[in-house]
Parts: structure tokens; sequence; C-alpha cells
């Protein structure tokens, strides 16, 4: 197949640091720019990797480009996954897709009406760790499944004026650290869940959420998970498995970066093994799925559905939090 011609809008940390590198790896795509309103930015990023700079989102969407990556802030996500939509632009992007239900629902519709590409940009999905614990889940090693829990939460930012930190650009620990845990649930538990009740802060010194908590349960089933998540935490990446017969716990579930060799502890009757498992890169699979999505648009349908429940979720866990 040819070459996939994809545009990168913002020049957000992950890009640079993770997207850029595993583009430039795959033969399956060629960069064709980066846009930024900053042009400083853009032409040291643009210099570091040898990519063509653009100056304006628009130009870069008006060029011959097949994809786009879309890192920038939550608020911003809305606009221009619409934008891109209807020039028939296939997304990606980052997590969270937008910032209300109902934008995202209508940007899935979009996308579907144009059989188009509309991936959230959850990498930890591709990478094989989680494969191999859905193995054990599977071989019944720790019996049935009777109860999850899941965290994902670091400590205050360095910079007191990060963006996460904005409410107008979309910002709180809930649509950034929240969205991992209600992901993998999902995995897990299925679509067919609930928010039960759900805990958000707020401090006054804050303009966002800064942690939360949230109680999931299935509607026609009866195990449930327990997530949390934060801006102002000891650090947290995990997620416990807990059976009939025994458990498993992942203390890297979200973030085993490229060269990092991910532990699994399994606990039964018959003691406690870790495994090691060979490092693995979730962002080159994940653009992996993303290219065949583009080209064989197999399972658009599946992602559209997952992005809508997840955005529900969000709704419920806010509506939750909020005593409604």
């Amino acid at each position: 197949m040819s070459k996939i011609n994809i545009g990168i809008l913002g020049c957000a940390n992950i890009a640079q640091r993770f997207i850029i590198p595993a583009l430039k790896e795959l033969d399956e795509f060629n960069i064709v720019g980066i846009a930024s309103r900053n042009t400083e930015k853009v032409n040291h990023v643009t210099k570091t990797f040898n990519i063509k700079p653009f100056y304006s989102y628009n130009s870069l969407l008006e060029d011959k480009i097949d994809a786009i990556y879309i890192p920038l802030p939550n608020s911003m996500h809305y606009e221009w996954i619409k934008k891109s939509l209807k020039k028939n632009i296939n997304v990606l992007v980052e997590k969270s897709m937008a910032c209300s239900y109902e934008e995202v629902i209508e940007l899935n519709n979009i996308a579907n009406t144009k059989n188009l590409v509309l991936l959230e940009n959850f990498q930890f999905r591709f990478h094989s760790q989680l494969e191999y614990i859905k193995e054990l889940i599977q071989s019944q090693k720790i019996g049935e499944l009777r109860n999850i829990r899941t965290s994902f939460g670091f400590p205050p930012f360095a910079d007191s004026d990060n963006i996460r930190y904005k409410e107008e650009l979309g910002g709180g620990a809930l649509l950034d650290a929240g969205a991992y845990p209600l992901k993998i649930t999902q995995i897990f538990l299925g679509k067919d869940i609930y928010v039960d009740s759900a805990s958000l802060e707020y401090p006054m010194d804050k303009e966002v959420d800064i942690w939360g908590s949230a109680y999931i349960k299935q509607k026609n089933g009866n195990l449930a998970t327990q997530i949390a998540f934060g801006f102002d935490n000891f650090y947290q990446n995990n997620l416990e498995l807990w059976g009939s017969k025994g458990k498993i716990v992942a203390n890297r579930i979200f973030t085993a970066a490229p060269g990092f060799e991910p532990t699994i502890e399994v606990e039964t009757n018959d003691g406690k093994e870790v495994v090691t498992l060979k490092a693995d890169h979730h962002f080159k699979n994940m653009l992996y799925y993303f290219y065949s999505q583009i080209v064989y648009k197999n399972g658009l349908e599946e992602e559209y559905d997952q992005n809508i429940n997840q955005a529900k979720l969000i709704n419920e866990l806010k509506e939750k939090a909020s005593g409604k």
C-alpha cells in the first residue's frame, strides 16, 4: 500500500518524545508537516526532526494529507477534529477527545457518515502486556474475576502555568489522568457499565479538578471497578485484578515506554510469581493500527462506539461527583 500522508497539529511534548520519532521510523507514514501558531517553537521542532513547518493549522489541513494527529489542548480538539473530518481527513487525537459528551457524539456521527477513522490515543491498548494479562484472565489463572482496582496519578506539575490547570483549555485530572482508568475498565468489564458514585476535588486555588475517584458497575453483571486519579498524588500507575483463586498486579500499565520491560505479579495459593515481559513499543503498535484502520476500514464502528462510551462515562462521573 502507498504511504499515508500525515500532518501534526501542535508541538506537544508527547508528539516530540514519542509520536514523531515513531512515525519517522515507520514506512507506512510520510509526515507532511507540523503546524503551530508559535513560530519560534515550530521552527525549532521541525528543524530538529527535518520536517516542514506550517504557521497556521488551516494551512496544514489545506495541504495534501490523508490523516492528522492532534495533540492540542482538550478545549481545541472539537474544533480541529470537526474541521479535519469535514475535509475527509482521518483523525488520531490525544485523550480526551472533547470536553463534552454532546461534542463527542457529533464528531463520531460525522466520522461515521464519511467512513473516516476517528481514533482516541490510548496507546496502552496496544502494549503486549495488556494482551498477556487478558490471556491470564481467560486461562482462569486467578479463577473467576471478582473485582478490579486501577489508579493513575502523579505529583503536581513543576510549572504552575501548565495547561492541565487551565479551565479554558479543558484541563483537570479527570480529562487527563482519569481517562486512563475509565478506558481500561471498559476493556475488562465491557461497555455496558455505569458510574455508581464519584468524587472530584476542586481546590480553592485551582480552576479545575485536581484529583478524584469513582465506583463503576456492570448493568447486567456483578463486577465493579474502583478507580482513582489525580495531579496531586503519590505516583501510581497500576491495575489490580482480583479473582476467586488469585490476583494479578501490573504497576506500569498505562505508560510502559519503549524499551521498558514491564513486570506482572501473579499471586495464587501456590505462591507469588513475578513475570518480566519483553519491552514493547505501544506507540508504534498504535500507529500500525491507525494505518490499518485507514487502509482497510475494519472496525471503524467499534472505535466510534468506544469513543462515545468513554465520553458517556466521563459525563456520568462529573454528574455523580456534582451530586446530580
